[in-house]
Formats: C-alpha cells, sequence, structure tokens
C-alpha cells in the first residue's frame, strides 16, 4: 500500500501546529479566571504607566485625546477579554499552545498597530502614536505571560512532594 502525500490543508495546519489532540490537560478553569484578572489589572497599569511615561517624555502629548483612561481602559479590557478567552482555545487546538498563542500574539498586536499607523498618517502626532503602540505591546506582553505561566497547561507528570 502506497503512502499518500499529505493534502495542501494538511500542510498548512502542519506549518502552525494545528493538531487537534485528543486527551490533553487543559487549564483549570480558575486559573484561567485569575490569569484574566491579573491580566486586565496588570494591562491597565501598565498602560496608565506609559501614558505617564509617555506624557512626561513628551511634554506636548498632555491631554492627548487617546490617553484619557475612559479611552483606552475599555479597549484594553475588551482586548484583554479576547485574548483570556482565545487561550482555553488554544490549548484545545493544539499539543504547543504556547508555541501558537506567542505566534498569535505577534500577528495580533501587528494587526493593532495598523489603526495607530492610520491616525499618524491622519495627522497624529508621532510621539502619542508611538506611546499608543508601546501601549499595544505591553499589553501583549503583560497577558501572554500571565496566561502562559498562570493558567499553563501542564505537559509532563506532575511530581508529588516527598
Amino acid at each position: 500500500m502506497a503512502l499518500q502525500a499529505p493534502s495542501l490543508l494538511e500542510r498548512a495546519l502542519g506549518s502552525v501546529r494545528l493538531d487537534f489532540p485528543r486527551n490533553v490537560p487543559q487549564p483549570p478553569a480558575a486559573r484561567v479566571v485569575l490569569a484574566t484578572v491579573l491580566s486586565v489589572i496588570g494591562s491597565l497599569a501598565a498602560d496608565a504607566l506609559l501614558v505617564a511615561l509617555g506624557t512626561r517624555a513628551f511634554p506636548g502629548t498632555k491631554g492627548y485625546g487617546h490617553f484619557q483612561f475612559s479611552d483606552y481602559g475599555k479597549l484594553t479590557v475588551v482586548g484583554v477579554l479576547i485574548a483570556c478567552a482565545a487561550w482555553p482555545v488554544v490549548t484545545r487546538v493544539t499539543s504547543s499552545p504556547r508555541w501558537l498563542f506567542f505566534r498569535l500574539a505577534i500577528l495580533v498586536t501587528l494587526v493593532l498597530w495598523l489603526p495607530d499607523v492610520y491616525i499618524y498618517m491622519k495627522g497624529q502626532p508621532a510621539d502619542a502614536v508611538a506611546v499608543l503602540m508601546a501601549m499595544h505591546l505591553a499589553i501583549a506582553v503583560v497577558t501572554y505571560n500571565l496566561l502562559v505561566h498562570v493558567a499553563g497547561v501542564r505537559t509532563g507528570p506532575l511530581r508529588s512532594w516527598p
């Protein structure tokens, strides 16, 4: 019997490690909730810190509309909640969840920079847009790390304490 070459779809799924494993341990729900809460708090804190640093480094950005907590706060919370909802999905569709989630975080961050580039091209100040881009990156770093470390997937047998 001859081996059949993998289809284009199978090769594409394999290249992004979508292997739909069975019986893979999932992150505990309580840990996902904890990571989500910490991600929201950490991301909002990172945003606030970057706004404070940005307005200090670039005094001309003081009072910039997108630096108002009411402006970035709700968008940050929505983005973090979407990312946190995606983590358990990623852990179900791949046997390499950290590998895939890291690449998805990079991709999403790049996509979220597109509106920043757009508003820059429409005449928004470069220094303010740079701070917005740093905020997107900080949110990705905070959320990724909390999800994979706090709500990580157990990959090996648990060792009991002696």
